[in-house]
């Protein structure tokens, strides 16, 4: 009778590997879980889908279009879903978080309308997830763009979190939906607030204990057009800098950054303005804290 039951163990055993769902691969020996890449599009005004092909995605796709109308599209092709969210929301960072909410995807790149991916750019991203099962963020290179850390695969901390871009981003979709983490609204493209949304988000998954990597591994290249809130280093623009580190920082952080910013970026900024001026407009903005007041506002 014991034979018979462990007999029976095994052959339960047996069907279940059998008729189980294939969601694991073998490389090396190693059980690695298959992992789906869906590309986040933020756009706007785009009519049709040509924009997937120039940019050159051939995974699936969630493009969010920023347009004059609400619409929904399904295309599914043998290789590839194409899922098209139009709407009136403005703003990058309302954008994105549409994205988050309605991707489907294991592993999302962010992705914009300027940008153009490499062949192969998949297998890249799912293959350092693979070495990384710790990662919930990876940030990688792009082909034109000199991103300011060491060549080298490694963690990323605050400090070196605001070296990097949205556009060098993917991340495992579960553990960002589990927490709750968006883009802040408050900053980034059509917020008025200029950049930092993806510094933000970075800060806030390091706040949350998810681990961030730099996988200096090219997925491809960058082509800006005219910007929607960079128009030179002017007064807004330290203003807008000061502003959003102090949101994102506190108080005393963002005045010590603020003095390493200022002697960082002279070579870029003082043939557009003085040294003095900068540093008047940044720590304004850091003193007035805009976007908190904002974000005050926001919750009454």
């Amino acid at each position: 009778m014991k034979t018979n039951m462990v007999a029976e163990k095994r052959n339960s055993h047996y069907l279940k590997r059998l008729y189980q769902k294939p969601q694991t691969v073998i490389e090396h020996n190693i059980m690695v879980p298959s992992m789906k890449v869906e590309v986040l599009l933020s756009c706007m005004n785009q009519e049709n889908t040509d924009i997937i092909k120039k940019i050159r995605i051939t995974t699936d796709v969630l493009m969010i279009n920023q347009a004059n109308h609400e619409r929904k599209k399904d295309i599914h092709s043998s290789s590839q879903r194409i899922r098209v969210i139009d709407t009136r929301q403005r703003g990058l960072s309302r954008s994105r978080n549409m994205a988050l909410k309605h991707a489907q995807g294991d592993i999302c790149l962010l992705c914009d309308e300027d940008e153009f991916l490499t062949d192969g750019y998949a297998d890249i991203i799912k293959r350092a997830f693979e070495k990384h099962p710790d990662a919930a963020v990876i940030a990688f290179q792009m082909e034109n763009k000199q991103t300011r850390l060491r060549p080298v695969v490694q963690r990323v901390g605050y400090l070196r979190s605001l070296k990097l871009a949205s556009y060098q981003l993917a991340f495992r979709l579960e553990p960002i939906r589990q927490t709750g983490i968006q883009f802040d609204i408050l900053m980034g493209a059509g917020s008025g607030n200029g950049c930092g949304e993806e510094n933000k988000f970075l800060w806030d998954c390091l706040r949350r204990r998810k681990k961030i990597y730099y996988v200096p591994e090219c997925i491809g290249r960058v082509e800006h057009g005219p910007s929607t809130w960079f128009f030179g280093y002017n007064n807004l623009f330290f203003y807008q800098r000061g502003a959003a580190t102090r949101y994102m920082m506190g108080a005393f952080p963002a005045i010590l950054y603020g003095f390493y910013y200022l002697a960082a970026k002279i070579p870029l900024y003082r043939s557009d303005i003085s040294p003095i001026l900068a540093a008047r407009a940044l720590f304004r903005g850091i003193h007035e804290n805009p976007i908190r007041r904002q974000y005050k506002e926001q919750q009454t």
